[in-house]
């Protein structure tokens, strides 16, 4: 299983429109073949702070969601409503029992 997370700071003025593309592409992402988990949350702390959790079968699910055109143009445009470049990390994860 691939993890994947995510971490975006965005700006005071574009917070709505920020969440509102986020929450499109999870609902997108949720239906791709090998999606086992993607949220996004708002942090309770400092709302202007995103954090994004997905859960892949393998590395060919979460390639394949990366090629999806979509993803580029989500990225892309979340990418210009920042206060900081966005972080992502990736996990391989093997359950436990």
């Amino acid at each position: 299983m691939i993890i994947v997370t995510g971490l975006v700071k965005v700006r005071a003025d574009a917070l709505d429109r920020a969440l509102e593309i986020s929450l499109e592409h999870v609902h997108r992402s949720r239906t791709e073949p090998g999606c086992l988990v993607h949220s996004v949350h708002q942090d309770v702390e400092d709302p202007l702070t995103l954090f994004f959790f997905e859960q892949w079968e393998d590395d060919g699910a979460l390639t394949a969601h990366f090629a999806v055109p979509e993803s580029l143009a989500f990225v892309t445009l979340l990418s210009e409503l920042t206060a900081a470049p966005p972080v992502m990390t990736l996990y391989e994860a093997t359950p436990k029992g």
